[in-house]
């Protein structure tokens, strides 16, 4: 799919300016543009709150040569050495020095490849900066703590509701532009519901609105009889059937689907089982925060049930 299609990457903030948050925190990033000096960072917070898009529009707005390496696919020390090093080798086009971004950091093995990491900074130090992103700034081991400055993206109550607003403006510009037919209630019920997830909000949003009118109605009603209905298709191995269900069901937030099949599954899953059925929603439940396809995670889950689990 291209990043042109992803409402995400194409109304992405190129700018400081344009990033949605918290005034204090934006205000500190608008001085490091303004001195034009970016330090090695740690950005820190649960997903969807801007750390990445905030990395790249300090890149962009200083002109600054960056890579964007993603922890959790290419987070082998050997990945991680070849693709650094030959960044951090050559002469940056716009003269000055570079910025590595590291996404998703907290995926680092902390015992080999988060002190590999270590070394890297301090190798590559009069050359580059880094920009670490995370989720769980526990996983992060203390001396890259030491070595960056961090910035804690948190949303306050007392935040919420001025964000909710600039959501609100931006979303209704969003589903303007891409000829979207809308009423305010259902937009202000995707804010409401995921604000302050911004990635989360827009992803609902295009999904909402794919048929050219954006309607935020739910089928799942968390009762066991529609639950039922799946189990049984899951021990049939049914995947079209399966599919055809999630399909018809993702209008609710993915998680509580995975809820409703942990409630639903004593009756229906063998004793034997249980436990790796618990481990395979608690996984994908994880992943759920940081998917941009929302279905396709869930019916990812419902095909390695099909292939692991045991059904009474």
């Amino acid at each position: 799919m291209s990043n042109d299609f992803l409402w995400v990457e194409k109304y992405r903030p190129k700018t400081i300016g344009e990033t949605i948050l918290p005034s204090d925190l934006k205000a500190t990033f608008q001085k490091i543009v303004e001195t034009g000096e970016v330090p090695n960072m740690l950005f820190t917070g649960s997903a969807g709150l801007g750390k990445t898009t905030v990395a790249k529009a300090l890149c962009n707005e200083l002109g600054l040569d960056y890579i964007l390496v993603n922890g959790s696919e290419e987070g082998n020390i050997e990945t991680l050495r070849g693709k650094i090093k030959q960044f951090a080798s050559s002469i940056s086009l716009q003269g000055g020095y570079k910025v590595v971004i590291l996404d998703e950091a907290d995926y680092l093995n902390p015992q080999s490849t988060q002190p590999a990491l270590r070394g890297f900074i301090e190798e590559f130090s009069n050359n580059c900066r880094f920009i670490l992103t995370c989720n769980f700034k526990n996983r992060i081991i203390e001396p890259l703590h030491s070595r960056c400055g961090v910035y804690e993206f948190n949303t306050s109550k007392k935040d919420m509701a001025a964000l909710a607003g600039n959501f609100m403006d931006r979303l209704k510009k969003i589903l303007t532009t891409e000829g979207v037919e809308y009423n305010e209630k259902d937009a202000a019920d995707i804010i409401l519901k995921y604000a302050p997830d911004w990635r989360r909000i827009l992803n609902e949003a295009q999904r909402h609105g794919n048929s050219g009118f954006l309607t935020t109605n739910s089928r799942v009603d968390g009762s066991g009889n529609q639950y039922d209905v799946l189990m049984t298709h899951l021990k049939g191995k049914d995947f079209k059937k399966m599919r055809t269900w999630v399909v018809n069901n993702i209008d609710v937030d993915a998680s509580a689907i995975f809820r409703g099949i942990y409630d639903n599954m004593a009756n229906t899953v063998s004793p034997q089982s249980i436990p790796q059925l618990v481990l395979i929603l608690a996984d994908y439940q994880y992943k759920n925060a940081f998917v941009a396809d929302h279905e396709l995670n869930v019916v990812a889950c419902m095909t390695e049930v099909m292939a692991n689990v045991e059904f009474a």
